[in-house]
């Protein structure tokens, strides 16, 4: 068992678990590859079954229930959806958009199509890439991407990795701000990400935990933070909390809602970046099946 408090993390909005699920055994194992691992997205529905039909008919998940919370899994996260009409969408927040991969863009585009749902490949990149059947690729090369619209204007972008062995996986989570380089340093700092290499002209940086990559571009527009909004909050999953609580409180950070969910045998604490990201701490979510 990993961790500290297996009686306590609260994951009271027990949102995007992240998990390491194989693909076939639907094992967690992410939670066991470091100190702390990216952990979920708590979701702000104005309708629960409208983000599940979502989620589950449109991009692959699987629908599960725990403690009485409507979940999606994914190899690699579990989304929580709270029926709770959220203030805006996820564009214009800190937490523009989720980052799912899939094998192969052409059947799951079919799939958000029939479901009625917007692509918005073509107004989510430059004006000077290429955009064909809803898919684009960056001029100077990289992956097949594309972009879609969901409920209440959550924004996901699905990325082509051919050889992925899953159907479908969390991939990455993409911040804006201000001052993308000032972003990316503080959550290597406060989480321990590792720094990518930044290639001259990228769109964006970026940082990696297992099992996700953290991205970061610099807004045109000033950005709100997520709390109210349909990405309420992300969260990480650490091994330790106490003492991480006592680092972060070290770097002036203030730790909010410090609780125990005893029914779930997870703890719980909050922070928000400089940014207004809220962020959710947990410790324990690896006992969830």
């Amino acid at each position: 068992m990993r961790g500290s408090l297996r009686a306590g993390l609260p994951l009271a909005c027990l949102g995007l678990l992240l998990l390491r699920v194989d693909a076939a055994s639907a094992q967690l194992t992410a939670a066991t590859d470091g100190p702390v691992v990216y952990g979920h997205h708590h979701v702000n529905a104005t309708s629960v079954p409208a983000h599940t039909r979502f989620f589950v008919d449109g991009l692959g998940g699987v629908p599960i229930t725990v403690g009485g919370r409507a979940i999606v899994r994914f190899p690699n996260v579990l989304v929580f959806v709270r029926e709770q009409a959220p203030s805006g969408g996820s564009v214009g927040t800190t937490a523009d958009h989720l980052g799912l991969s899939v094998p192969d863009l052409r059947p799951v585009i079919g799939r958000l199509r029939a479901g009625g749902y917007r692509m918005i490949t073509r107004e989510s990149v430059p004006a000077d890439w290429t955009v064909r059947d809803d898919i684009t690729m960056s001029p100077s090369g990289g992956r097949p991407i594309a972009f879609v619209l969901g409920p209440d204007d959550l924004k996901v972008e699905l990325v082509e990795i051919a050889d992925q062995a899953a159907s479908v996986a969390l991939q990455h989570v993409h911040f804006f701000g201000p001052d993308r380089d000032e972003m990316r340093a503080w959550y290597v700092k406060v989480f321990g990400a590792r720094a990518g290499a930044a290639a001259p002209g990228a769109r964006f940086l970026t940082a990696s935990l297992p099992g996700v990559s953290l991205n970061f571009s610099a807004a045109s527009m000033p950005v709100s933070g997520t709390k109210g909004r349909v990405v309420d909050h992300v969260g990480f999953e650490i091994d330790d909390l106490p003492a991480f609580l006592r680092k972060v409180e070290a770097m002036g950070l203030t730790p909010e809602q410090v609780r125990q969910v005893p029914d779930l045998g997870i703890a719980i604490a909050f922070i928000t970046d400089p940014w207004g990201t809220s962020i959710e701490l947990t410790e324990g979510l690896d006992a969830i099946r």
